[in-house]
């Protein structure tokens, strides 16, 4: 099988600094709030903002529910004291519980997804309040995969780390010498207890990387990606995701329409008393 190629990893962390920066100042904000998991992508999101605009420019939110592991709320303040950042805990249970004993029968996608959603929603207030930007944590893998919640994770104002496949964020937090606790945690959104990002998605990153690179950077077909030595049913997995997807990764189709195309003569100002 082909690895991804290596990046310049030095080069990249000034990249991203140098584009949460621009992205930041020329829309006329001064700071970035960032949602803090405890996981890798929100940590390392979040050492990149410090890098760009200073600690004291960079608010961070760590907003567990009742099933949430206490130790992803202990990484994550672990993460914000280490940056010396201002950070707040925000519990959304009783927020959350009141809209699910409505439904007493509720599916687990549907409550990850309404946790993800309620957490963006605190997450674009606070900026509000804060004079920010909510900068994103969702990289290529789980764009690409559409492995995130639509207008809930994905609903940031930025993705500063969503050109970067998974196993490329591991390295450049290598990189940024990340603590090893966050590099080496098993990936898991914590929508639930024992959820775990590759049982869901059915293979590892490494792998789900390697095909997407070799579909979308190099622009192989389904059989071609095969004949490099790659498991069938892992590969049409993958396509299926990204195809099955993509309306996630679209801004919403706007219906567009005129007066010729509907055959309506519409009043315009000047008419208006004739």
């Amino acid at each position: 099988m082909i690895e991804i190629p290596n990046l310049n990893y030095n080069l990249v962390r000034k990249f991203i600094v140098e584009f949460i920066k621009e992205e930041v100042f020329s829309n006329n904000f001064k700071n970035g709030v960032i949602g803090i998991s405890g996981g890798i992508d929100s940590a390392l999101v979040s050492y990149l903002a410090v890098e760009a605009l200073g600690n004291k420019n960079v608010y961070g939110l760590i907003m567990p529910y009742k099933l949430s592991s206490k130790a992803s709320a202990e990484d994550a303040v672990m993460i914000s004291k280490t940056l010396k950042i201002n950070y707040e805990i925000i519990d959304i249970s009783d927020i959350s519980d009141s809209y699910f004993k409505l439904i007493p029968d509720i599916e687990k996608l549907r409550i990850g997804n309404f946790l993800s959603r309620i957490r963006m929603s605190i997450l674009f207030d606070k900026a509000r309040e804060n004079d920010a930007i909510v900068l994103g944590s969702s990289n290529k893998s789980e764009l690409m995969l559409g492995y995130s919640t639509w207008y809930g994770d994905m609903a940031a104002g930025i993705y500063p780390i969503g050109d970067l496949y998974k196993t490329q964020v591991f390295e450049i937090s290598r990189h940024m010498r990340i603590p090893d606790k966050i590099v080496e945690k098993e990936p898991t959104a914590d929508l639930w207890p024992g959820q775990r990002d590759e049982d869901e998605l059915g293979a590892t990153y490494k792998e789900l990387d390697q095909i997407m690179y070799q579909y979308i950077d190099e622009r192989k077909t389904e059989e071609e990606i095969v004949s490099l030595g790659f498991n069938k049913k892992t590969v049409l997995n993958a396509l299926r995701r990204i195809y099955g997807t993509q309306f996630k990764r679209t801004p919403p189709p706007t219906a567009k329409f005129s007066s010729r195309t509907l055959g309506i003569d519409f009043l315009y100002p000047h008419d208006i008393g004739k």
